[in-house]
């Protein structure tokens, strides 16, 4: 019973419509606290593009109980070419669980090259340092 519950519930998804899915190529984030081996629940993070008169917040959001957030991109529209930040707000997370941080906020600047290119920043996080690549 549990298995066709899962094959009706996997086949359902499929028929989802495209305006409820994410765009071809999205960006992903994920968090991994070093120190405890766990995902980082709750950290708030934003996402904003370089203009010449400074930086434009797109879109805003907060990383699952397995410290992610697999669809970050811009609400109202693409993802086009230029240089893009992603702030983690590290200094939140840290002082819910009663620890001290030195990075009040992680900024993370990246540059797309392709309109709606699929990339993936994932932060190892630890109370006194940090470590981002390139993901996939």
């Amino acid at each position: 019973m549990k298995k066709m519950t899962a094959i009706i519930l996997l086949s359902s998804l499929a028929m989802v419509p495209p305006v409820f899915s994410a765009p071809t190529g999205t960006l992903s984030v994920h968090i991994l606290n070093q120190q405890t081996g766990l995902p980082s629940s709750d950290v708030d993070v934003t996402l904003e593009k370089q203009q010449q008169s400074g930086w434009k917040t797109l879109a805003e959001g907060k990383t699952d109980r397995d410290g992610r957030i697999s669809s970050f991109y811009p609400q109202n529209g693409d993802m086009e070419p230029g240089v893009y930040k992603v702030t983690f707000k590290t200094h939140e997370y840290f002082s819910a669980q009663k620890m001290e941080s030195f990075f009040p906020e992680i900024p993370v600047l990246f540059t797309v090259t392709k309109t709606n290119q699929k990339l993936h920043i994932p932060l190892l996080l630890s109370q006194y340092g940090y470590s981002t690549y390139k993901g996939s």
